[in-house]
């Protein structure tokens, strides 16, 4: 036991613990520095850049480490490289660990729900504010383990650096032992300082994790997350949270769910239909074509929408509303025909030629279309009112005080103030769709989308939402264009109605007068079928 606890202090394994953390720290390094070159050449769209990094990485994923550290030590010098031993095993361990950590880069930024990253571009995010805000945080949080556990394999992979000479632990642990014949001790020391150094890694892994924890009970402590960039805490006077949620599961019913319909009357409609006939063009969709390989989704549609106006798109599953919408909003790119919104091109220069991503994004965010989806797509690492805030911060350069200021009038608007600080997955259905709406009319948009609002939404909470999207048609006069299934619904707050089919608008016109009495056989058909499958929450 003696001799066990001599070995375990001796400076000569001592010091080989140094040069093993040296070579560990320089293939781990380099390797994340390498793994980012390989994995942005992965993620490229330039396809040479792509098949690079994949040849690169069957390579070194494909050959022994020990063989790299022997060519990286013996062959450079061939071409007039010369490196020290340690840092040729560094060198070999960083270019070995580098396709390992690319593909774990490359993993966590697939892992982010696309939906967030279309969310993000609706809103007006350049790629690298989406990379930044968006995509970024989510994906080192759940890279963590996998860092760790590439940590420790460096830390043992190490170990093969002796076959270039390199006096590490385990080269002198083999000598030492070799000189004395007590192998059992020293070797069993050995083992144990390696134990002791990859049960380091593993506890700075899960303190990382225990940190970044946004569901984690929140005390006094200031956590690692609010100092990231992402995070929109103050630093200075850090408010108190309450998660309702973690405390109570029921969600809460916000009080608009129970206020009497909004619907216009006749003499109102007549009005407003007047008053919105002599306003300026808000979107214009000329001959627009879409195709999806041979299947034609939109084949040859025009659609006018003026200032003020709510038009309610109808039409079975597949019938080009959603495409629609994606392409008003240039989320989406089309073969042929134009697409105008407040006169401006979107998408395109003044000669006709496509804009990169990052300029559509800027005039996304001039132009003003917001979007809501059916899935929501909230920023499932930030708060109710973060998702509102963020997106004014990184993309209309609003100060802290007024963006957060701006998300907790909308919160109020929508029944959510006392939900500010929950994040997505702590809100229901309902609750989700009222953030993503906010959310949307926070930069004060010239025209809102809205893409089957409630077609992920259980039958008791569609209400709630619809009944915001009243009031904003009704009272804030918004210019809205909604692809919906709710007949009731669209007949009370829709100006106009226009029912697609095979990617073209069949019929169109003032929404009573189309839901009681269509021309066309197709949406007379459609609108029977919805009367027969109406659902409760459609009845008021």
């Amino acid at each position: 036991m003696s001799l066990f606890l001599h070995y375990l202090s001796m400076p000569y394994l001592l010091e080989g613990i140094e040069l093993t953390l040296e070579v560990t720290a320089l293939g781990l390094g380099g390797g994340l520095i390498l793994g980012l070159i390989l994995a942005g050449m992965q993620l490229s769209r330039f396809w040479p850049l792509a098949a690079i990094a994949r040849a690169y990485t069957v390579i070194f994923r494909g050959t022994p480490l020990i063989l790299q550290m022997v060519f990286a030590y013996d062959a450079l010098p061939h071409i007039g490289i010369k490196l020290p031993a340690v840092l040729a095993a560094g060198l070999a361990l960083a270019c070995n660990e580098a396709p390992f950590i690319a593909e774990m880069l490359r993993a966590g930024v697939l892992g982010v729900d696309r939906g967030q990253v279309t969310a993000g571009q609706a809103l007006g995010m350049t790629p690298s504010v989406l990379m930044r805000r968006v995509i970024a945080p989510q994906a080192i949080r759940t890279m963590i383990p996998a860092f760790g556990n590439e940590a420790v394999s460096a830390l043992k992979n190490s170990s093969l650096a002796s076959v270039v000479a390199v006096q590490e632990l385990t080269l002198r642990s083999t000598q030492l032992a070799s000189s004395t014949f007590d192998f059992f001790s020293i070797f069993f020391a050995s083992g144990l300082l390696y134990l002791v150094l990859t049960a380091t890694i593993s506890g700075i892994q899960l303190f990382a994790e225990w940190l970044l924890d946004l569901d984690r009970a929140k005390g006094r402590e200031r956590k690692l997350a609010d100092y990231l960039p992402w995070r929109r805490v103050e630093l200075v006077t850090k408010p108190e949270h309450t998660d309702a949620t973690a405390l109570d599961p029921e969600p809460v019913q916000a009080e608009l769910t129970d206020t009497p319909p909004l619907a216009l009357t006749r003499e109102e409609r007549a009005r407003r239909t007047a008053t919105i006939a002599r306003n300026n063009v808000a979107v214009e969709a000329k001959a627009l074509t879409k195709s999806y390989g041979p299947q034609k989704v939109l084949d040859g549609l025009d659609l006018t929408v003026r200032v003020g106006e709510v038009v309610a798109l109808l039409g079975p599953s597949g019938s080009g509303k959603s495409t629609l919408l994606r392409c008003i909003n240039h989320l989406e790119n089309w073969d042929a025909g134009t697409v105008r919104v407040g006169g401006r091109r979107l998408g395109f220069s003044e000669d006709g030629k496509p804009l990169s991503p990052r300029a559509i994004a800027n005039e996304r965010a001039s132009v003003g279309v917001g979007m809501v989806f059916q899935q929501f797509n909230l920023f499932a690492h930030l708060s109710a009112k973060e998702n509102i805030a963020g997106p004014l911060r990184w993309v209309h350069g609003m100060t802290r005080i007024d963006a957060d200021r701006r998300a907790s009038e909308l919160l109020d608007r929508v029944g959510l103030a006392h939900r500010a600080d929950a994040l997505p997955r702590h809100l229901s259905g309902g609750q989700q769709q009222r953030v993503a709406i906010a959310r949307a009319l926070a930069p004060n948009p010239s025209v809102l989308l809205l893409d089957e609002p409630t077609s992920a939404l259980d039958p008791e909470l569609v209400n709630e939402v619809l009944e915001v999207i009243r009031r904003l048609a009704i009272d804030d006069g918004l210019t809205m264009i909604i692809s919906t299934h709710q007949i009731r619904f669209a007949d009370e707050v829709a100006d106009r109605v226009a029912f697609l089919s095979g990617g073209a608008i069949i019929e169109e016109g003032p929404a009573h007068e189309v839901l009681s009495n269509p021309r066309n056989a197709l949406t007379a058909r459609f609108l029977s079928v919805m009367e027969a499958d109406k659902t409760p929450e459609a009845v008021r």
